[in-house]
């Protein structure tokens, strides 16, 4: 499979995710474990995936782990908050931003050229946050503050897609299979610690109730990881920020009545996305 159609496949089982764990938060269960019972199943699909490579010798590919402290580590916690906040729809669009973020790294520790394409790719990215960011018609549960969750999270994610790419040229021995559980252990131990620091009930019905977003996103995993050993970032990261419109289109046909999904968002989430694919074409 080519890194494009992988990382289409990453993005569509990324917004399906944030669904799922819109709708698993709304029977209640708290943030605080719903980041640790999504990566638990997704933990569990990277390794059916690395037996079923026969791939267990995971010497070379520690680096990964420190990786996942990024992402699923820090972004993930942060990105449930936000699909509590913000709805799923709405964060989905913010986390679509993530070339932005990319870009910036890119200029500032890695000296790239700054071009006009990157330039106007930007302006997209931020036209398409201040359409969001001026919804007047927001579902009842909408807290603003869930946006900033979201663009923290889109920060790591952004920060953890370089690191990876590097580590996959680097490191010539290590099976894509490898490095996805490795960042995936450390994410998970990192949401476990953070549930039992906060003291968050975990029942069978709040681990039952994530399983379709852990299943989605230990898939959508498997495909980015794929993706990114096979292709630049430069190419895979604006495919997969199409997961926005993805996540729009989820929302709007699964969570129609919650989520409230209007013109200005699927305008914000059309020009994030142009933004993205702009700026992959412009690296």
């Amino acid at each position: 499979m080519t890194p494009v159609l992988l990382a289409g496949m990453a993005a569509v089982l990324f917004g399906a995710m944030t669904v799922f764990v819109r709708i698993a938060l709304g029977s209640g269960v708290a943030p605080e474990v719903g980041t640790f019972f999504t990566i638990l199943p997704a933990w569990v699909v990277t390794v059916v995936f690395l037996a079923s490579q026969g791939a267990w010798d995971l010497r070379d590919a520690w680096p990964f782990a420190l990786a996942g402290l990024l992402a699923p580590g820090l972004a993930q916690i942060l990105f449930t908050f936000a699909v509590r906040d913000a709805g799923a729809s709405r964060t989905s669009v913010t986390v679509g931003t993530a070339p932005l973020f990319s870009v910036a790294i890119a200029l500032i520790f890695l000296d790239e050229p700054l071009v006009a394409g990157l330039v106007f790719g930007a302006g997209l990215i931020v036209t398409g946050g201040i359409l969001l960011a001026s919804e007047r018609t927001t579902p009842t549960h909408f807290k603003r503050i869930g946006l900033v969750y979201a663009l923290v999270a889109t920060a790591a994610f952004a920060s953890r897609d370089p690191i990876v790419r590097w580590l996959a040229t680097e490191s010539t021995d290590v099976e894509p299979s490898q490095g996805a559980l490795l960042t995936m252990s450390t994410g998970m131990l990192m949401a476990l610690g953070f549930a039992l620091v906060m003291r968050a009930p975990t029942t069978r019905r709040a681990a039952v109730a994530f399983v379709p977003a852990g299943v989605c996103y230990g898939l959508s995993y498997v495909f980015l990881f794929e993706a990114f050993f096979r292709g630049r970032v430069s190419v895979v990261s604006p495919i997969v920020a199409t997961e926005s419109l993805w996540g729009v289109f989820f929302s709007w046909l699964i969570l129609r009545s919650s989520e409230r999904v209007g013109a200005r968002l699927v305008g914000g989430a059309a020009l994030v996305v142009a933004g993205g694919v702009l700026i992959g074409l412009n690296r």
